[in-house]
């Protein structure tokens, strides 16, 4: 599967936005998709994962209550929509895909840069 990030851009503190991944395949829906993030300076992070089915999610500690993971089988489409935003939140963020929740992180595709002025 390949993948392909969009959605980044410079947005104040407090503000919002959502991230898009477009994936090419027929067995988009079979796959487990995820977002990881890197902050300047940093080593990559997981921020959050979605089943096949949409029907379980996961994210990491940080931006819970704030983003929320979601997809549509029918458009090969990925969502990560970010309320809240802090300038922590400052990174590129990639897109990811695998077999299964544990395997997310197995492919990626081009990241999108998102900055949080504060």
């Amino acid at each position: 599967v390949q993948l392909q990030a969009s959605g980044g851009g410079l947005v104040q503190a407090g503000g919002s936005l959502r991230l898009s991944c477009a994936a090419s395949g027929r067995t988009f829906s079979s796959y487990a998709m995820g977002w990881f993030r890197q902050a300047p300076g940093k080593e990559r992070e997981f921020v959050a994962a979605i089943s096949w089915s949409g029907g379980t999610t996961r994210y990491t500690d940080s931006v819970k209550g704030r983003f929320t993971i979601s997809r549509d089988n029918a458009k090969n489409t990925m969502y990560l929509q970010m309320n809240s935003l802090k300038p922590e939140d400052t990174a590129v963020y990639y897109c990811t895909a695998g077999p299964n929740m544990a395997t997310v992180g197995r492919s990626w595709g081009h990241g999108t840069l998102v900055t949080v002025s504060s």
